[in-house]
């Protein structure tokens, strides 16, 4: 049976060093693909993830537990991001293609035609959501990929709740009508024609 988070926590915290690499490879992963679609910069985003998990490291002994685990540290991690942007003045940067949407895909039909039309699908996706400003972007994702709570999104951008559920209505609204903004634009676009 696999530890819990709270049991590798307290273990860290008395002194087993090795507990709390369970804790990074067990959210890593996840970390780094939510602040890649974030930051809409992988190297940045890898950057963020190694310095997010040294800082959780040096400040694990002040989590109270009071939210999950993961909810924690992705502050730590957000909170990370944005010193780092200000640190850097960085402006936000448009999408390099590499960046995928994580795309949950019950249909095993592994058919070219498929996958192709899968591909598409997700570039239709990452382009609306690049569209989008960033703090509308940051909540749909924290919402609607991460799958977090009102609450935790609220802890995590430290504001309030009603703030979390505005911003969130109107990323839906502005993803809505992005998408169908890139989908017009793809059916303007001339067909090629086949002899």
């Amino acid at each position: 049976m696999k530890p819990t988070d709270q049991e590798l926590i307290a273990a860290t915290v008395n002194g087993q060093t090795e507990a709390f690499d369970h804790l990074v490879l067990r959210y890593q992963d996840r970390l780094f693909n939510a602040l890649v679609q974030i930051l809409r910069d992988r190297e940045e985003a890898r950057d963020t993830v190694q310095e997010s998990f040294v800082t959780a490291w040096r400040k694990l002994d002040r989590f109270r537990g009071e939210s999950g685990f993961y909810s924690w540290l992705f502050r730590v991690a957000y909170n990370t991001a944005m010193s780092r942007q200000r640190q850097k003045k960085l402006k936000t940067v448009s999408s390099d293609g590499d960046n995928a949407l994580p795309v949950v895909d019950t249909n095993q039909d592994t058919s070219p035609g498929y996958q192709l039309e899968l591909q598409e699908r997700q570039k239709t996706v990452r382009a609306a959501l690049n569209r989008l400003p960033e703090e509308y972007r940051t909540v749909l994702i924290l919402k609607e990929m991460e799958d977090f709570k009102y609450e935790q999104i609220a802890d995590i951008l430290d504001v309030p709740v009603g703030t979390i559920r505005s911003r969130i209505h109107r990323a839906r609204n502005l993803l809505r009508q992005n998408l169908q903004r890139v989908l017009s634009d793809c059916e303007e676009r001339p067909q090629a024609r086949t002899t």
